[in-house]
């Protein structure tokens, strides 16, 4: 191919043009410089140093638009100025790489994530404790009502057994009792025996010697001692035993009686609460839209409001009169009842009333 023609040297230039720019799109692209890994205190102290120098450089050219007039005061704050714009300068070239804002970000989601989950953690660790000391403080509670029960049969237990033991010893004495009432009569039978023996000896002439009269009687008499005291040590301990089984009776009659007495109380509290139920209403909170809610906020106003309150005291206040007048009265402290019916005709209405 021939330069000096014009065709050629037209066609020659296309091709080198074309084969240049096709040389330019072959070559491989230039990597993106690769982000340094950053911390997020590293990123806070780039981020507060560079506000920090802005707030500086902004104060000194604000001192410099005033200062017009040039001078070594006014060429130490240019400087200063300079160094400051060349130092903010570095710390937004580091702040404006590329992926910098994206690392911090993304870093700043990490952080976040983690936090997230150590609070969801902590607050399914406290539901959890919650929990297992509600468990435990139902379990202690059935543990207590579980001891109180058994308590309570172990204490029927001994009493039944004391009672058992107390019958049983009582019984023994009463046996013993009736062996030492045996040996009594034992004894005059014996007396009455040798009388018998001796009138008999007597009818055919043969009487015993007055010494064997006496062996006989100081015998009877040692062994009467004797069983006497024996009857005084067994009436001591069923006597014994008696105050004790009474002592038990008593306390089962006041066990009983103070049952009695709270149930009684208990009758009283609910029939008082009844009462107060029917001219007051229930204690529990009725719905927004109740037809009885109106009257209820009117009866416990002064529950809810200091204003209520005086202006309700202020109205009682006005039936006071001093003790020596004679139409005064104290307020009642209980309930005042209706008197009975004054006639009988009176009496008919209120139980066609009912």
């Amino acid at each position: 191919m021939q330069v000096e023609d014009p065709s050629n040297k037209d066609l020659f230039q296309r091709w080198l043009y074309n084969f240049s720019t096709y040389r330019r799109n072959k070559l491989p692209p230039s990597k993106p410089e690769s982000v340094q890994p950053v911390s997020i205190p590293e990123a806070r102290n780039l981020i507060y140093g560079a506000l920090t120098l802005v707030s500086q450089l902004s104060s000194l050219c604000q001192s410099l638009e005033k200062n017009k007039e040039e001078g070594p005061s006014w060429d130490r704050d240019y400087e200063k100025a300079k160094d400051i714009k060349g130092d903010l300068a570095k710390r937004i070239k580091e702040l404006e790489k590329p992926g910098f804002i994206e690392c911090v970000k993304l870093k700043l989601g990490r952080i976040r994530k983690k936090r997230l989950r150590g609070q969801r953690r902590r607050q399914v660790s406290e539901e959890e404790k919650e929990a297992a000391e509600r468990v435990a403080e139902r379990e202690a509670e059935i543990d207590s009502w579980r001891m109180r029960c058994v308590q309570q049969v172990e204490e029927k237990k001994k009493e039944r057994e004391l009672k058992a033991a107390a019958d049983s010893v009582l019984g023994e004495v009463r046996r013993k009792q009736a062996d030492t009432k045996k040996m009594l009569d034992m004894l005059k039978s014996l007396e009455k025996l040798r009388k018998l023996r001796k009138e008999a000896a007597a009818r055919k002439g043969v009487s015993p010697p007055p010494s064997a009269d006496e062996t006989f009687k100081n015998h009877i008499s040692r062994l009467r001692r004797l069983v006497h005291k024996r009857v005084a040590l067994y009436d001591a301990e069923e006597r014994a035993l008696r105050v004790i089984l009474e002592g038990e009776q008593e306390e089962e009659r006041q066990r009983e009686k103070d049952k009695r007495l709270k149930k009684q109380r208990e009758k009283f509290f609910q029939k008082q609460r009844e009462l107060d139920s029917v001219l007051f209403g229930d204690d529990e909170p009725l719905p927004s839209l109740h037809p009885h809610q109106p009257f209820r906020q009117y009866y416990l106003q002064a529950e809810h409001s200091v204003v209520s309150l005086v202006q309700i005291r202020h109205k009682w206040d006005q039936f006071l009169a001093p003790p020596d007048h004679p139409d005064a009265s104290s307020i009642p402290r209980g309930w005042v009842l209706p008197m009975p019916p004054s006639s009988e005709i009176w009496a008919t209405a209120l139980t066609q009333a009912e």
